[in-house]
């Protein structure tokens, strides 16, 4: 009889640990990726002028893609050469995940922040990467849309150390999910893609061993975002008709995950990728195991 007793209180105890565990809110995509930049007026001619991305003049440096934005903040001074500041992610909850990531033992602040109909907070993942989680998107009356080379970013990448770090916050606590990953050889793998769990955008990891030194043009190179277009061969064309003139690293390819693609390089040498949302031949590595962004 206490046998049974005793089970029948851990049964209990369970259940009410189950009903005090709070549901994870969405994470639907990006909000928005902020860079340093060394040069804010370089950085208009390119974002604003070549890209045709619309800026409100009370926010000149953000700058909009669709619902989302690429905000640019001047480099504090001794900062260094990654010029990543922050990836933000959209959730319909941001109280919600702050309460929920604090469950969970992740360091969060006391409260969340708010502007206009904006509500965020900012916190740092196991590798030290700056994010944040933001409820509300960017008014966008006024956008010119027949201007912009892009209505949409479908995904942000930064360099990664230990995946299996990475994986313990982004997989196992908010839910990501691979949605492809590869290498420049078959039997490497240099990049992996995690998708939201409720929505297609996704953030890559750019996988990076531990210790290696990294130039600045490297961190550039794999710290980036990628803007989708239905077709690179007519984003090449709008661009040239805007002087595009590309160097010998900018060029029309398919990438290893047989998508259509074309690297461009903001002043500070922060890479914009041009990419189409679905491939044109078979991935290298794997193959893609959920739906393609839109």
């Amino acid at each position: 009889m206490r046998k049974i007793f005793e089970l029948a209180v851990l049964i209990s105890a369970a259940a009410c640990l189950g009903q005090n565990a709070l549901p994870r809110p969405q994470v639907t995509g990006i909000s928005h990726v902020a860079f340093y930049s060394t040069n804010l007026t370089g950085a208009k001619n390119f974002y604003g002028g070549l890209l045709g991305l619309w800026s409100d003049p009370a926010n000149p440096n953000a700058y909009h893609v669709g619902a989302q934005m690429v905000e640019l903040e001047p480099l504090p001074q001794g900062h260094g050469h990654d010029l990543i500041a922050h990836v933000a992610f959209a959730t319909p909850d941001a109280e919600g995940m702050r309460k929920y990531l604090a469950s969970h033992s992740v360091a969060v602040p006391d409260k969340v922040s708010k502007g206009g109909d904006t509500i965020w907070f900012a916190l740092q993942d196991p590798e030290g990467n700056s994010i944040e989680f933001v409820q509300g998107r960017p008014e966008l009356t006024g956008r010119p849309p027949e201007s912009a080379i892009s209505k949409v970013m479908i995904h942000a990448g930064f360099v990664v150390h230990d995946r299996a770090a990475e994986d313990k916050f982004y997989k196992d606590l908010l839910g990501f999910h691979v949605y492809w990953h590869g290498g420049m050889k078959d039997n490497e793998t240099n990049w992996v893609d995690m998708q939201v769990p409720d929505g297609t955008q996704w953030l890559e990891y750019m996988l990076v061993p531990k210790g290696q030194e990294l130039s600045p043009r490297t961190l550039g190179i794999l710290n980036h975002i990628a803007l989708g277009v239905p077709s690179v061969a007519d984003a090449a064309q709008l661009l040239r008709s805007r002087g595009w003139k590309p160097s010998e690293n900018e060029k029309e390819q398919i990438g290893r995950d047989g998508k259509w693609q074309l690297n461009l390089y903001d002043p500070d040498g922060t890479r914009v990728e041009l990419m189409e949302f679905t491939p044109v031949q078979t991935p290298c590595c794997a193959p893609y195991t959920a739906p393609h962004p839109h």
